[in-house]
């Protein structure tokens, strides 16, 4: 009887994971790339379904998608911050934890809010919880249960960070890693425990990052790629130990996008910088980082997608440019001008972009031009959040409220070609 439980068990978690998750930042391989049929090439209602949507507070962190779960964030009352667990299917609450936690940023970055930041991160078990003043939450999936908790300000001896726990957590095996507490720190997953810290810099104004870590392979070697407000760097995931690192320019320090890796290389791109590929090499058990390129351009709080090798970004100007990254040569920049940000989700040639002004573009990866294919307006709310795709379902943070939709025509071709533009 026990292992047909645990079979019947199995089966209904492989089942509800068929229909594809979301469960951290960028989607499942942190690359906002997702696999499945081919998207519709029209956003109308036909197309792309509202199912349900909630009210909340207001939050900067993206909605996470694990089996029949959906998590997000709030900020209540200026003092409190907020995880709900929402079904899936009906949007129904599961579950809610609060604490008392909330932060004040300082007065330039006041415009759109003190809200909380950073999205979670989910291992189909635990939910990990990144609070504005540098604390990190693991919580019981079903539940909601409070499994073990890091005020990083405590337990390092670190200031409070001036713009708050931006970075969002990294799940990798038994290991969570973040950018808190002033540093890069690696915890072991089932109890908290910190196995190592790394990068510890001066904290406060410049050391609250707004990038997020990544792992990549390069030139052989599986390591952890940051970005601080300062520098680009690959660390040991054993030990934490600085494998490479280059410096990075940007405004009051606004490195702000997720590094992108491709094959050996790591693009970045930053606000009063420009946009930079790097090769990583190693020889002799030593690792190299040499500038490949660099573009006049300049990213600001979007990190691209990369098809084929192309970068898509958005920029500064709030245009959008096509850059290969192996040789950084521009293809193209877009005529049109967009919102202030975009969150990028790609699926084969075809990308989802969700703008900050409540606008959702989808558009083909196309070397020659910009591609565009459909636009519509989702909301009058503004739309920070990073947009979460799983299977056929698109979950959007409003600034108050947590909005699913469906696609309602999905290809299963791949190479099905793409539907003409609404007009």
């Amino acid at each position: 009887m026990k292992t047909l439980l645990t079979i019947l068990g199995l089966l209904t978690a492989l089942t509800a994971r068929s229909a594809g998750d979301w469960p951290q930042w960028r989607g499942p391989q942190r690359d906002g790339q997702v696999t499945g049929g081919t998207w519709p090439g029209k956003l109308d209602a036909n197309h792309l379904q509202q199912v349900w949507r909630v009210d909340l507070g207001p939050s900067y962190s993206g909605p996470i998608v694990v089996g029949d779960h959906v998590f997000t964030t709030e900020t209540k009352n200026k003092m409190f911050e907020v995880v709900t667990a929402f079904d899936r299917a009906s949007g129904k609450q599961l579950w809610q934890v609060q604490w008392q936690g909330s932060l004040t940023v300082p007065f330039f970055a006041k415009s759109n809010g003190d809200w909380i930041r950073a999205t979670p991160a989910c291992d189909g078990e635990r939910l990990f919880v990144a609070g504005m003043r540098d604390v990190l939450m693991c919580l019981d999936v079903k539940t909601g249960t409070e499994l073990w908790r890091v005020d990083f300000v405590q337990k390092l001896d670190a200031p409070v960070p001036d713009f708050g726990f931006v970075s969002s957590p990294l799940v990798d095996e038994e290991a969570v890693y973040v950018q808190a507490g002033a540093s890069v720190v690696k915890l072991n997953k089932p109890t908290g425990e910190i196995l190592w810290r790394a990068l510890k810099d001066k904290g406060g104004m410049w050391g609250s990052v707004f990038s997020s870590p990544v792992i990549a392979t390069l030139d052989g070697q599986r390591q952890l790629v940051v970005q601080t407000r300062e520098k680009l760097a690959g660390l040991s995931l054993d030990t934490g130990n600085v494998l490479w690192s280059q410096p990075v320019e940007a405004f009051r320090g606004m490195n702000i996008l997720t590094p992108v890796t491709h094959q050996d290389a790591v693009f970045t791109s930053t606000y009063g910088g420009k946009t930079i590929g790097f090769k990583i090499a190693q020889a002799n058990s030593k690792f190299t980082s040499t500038e490949m390129w660099t573009h006049k351009s300049q990213g600001y709080m979007s990190t691209p997608v990369v098809v084929d090798g192309v970068a898509y970004e958005h920029l500064k100007s709030q245009r959008v440019m096509a850059i290969e990254i192996a040789t950084g040569r521009e293809l193209w920049t877009s005529d049109q001008s967009f919102g202030k940000y975009w969150s990028l989700v790609a699926n084969g040639d075809r990308i989802l972009a969700l703008d900050q002004r409540g606008w959702l573009f989808l558009f083909r990866a196309n070397r020659e031009k910009f591609d565009l294919l459909d636009q519509r307006k989702l909301t009058s709310e503004e739309t920070w959040a990073h947009l979460a795709v799983a299977g056929d379902e698109l979950f959007v943070r409003e600034s108050n409220a947590l909005t699913a939709y469906r696609w309602g025509d999905v290809r299963t071709d791949a190479n099905a070609p793409a539907q003409e533009t609404s007009k």
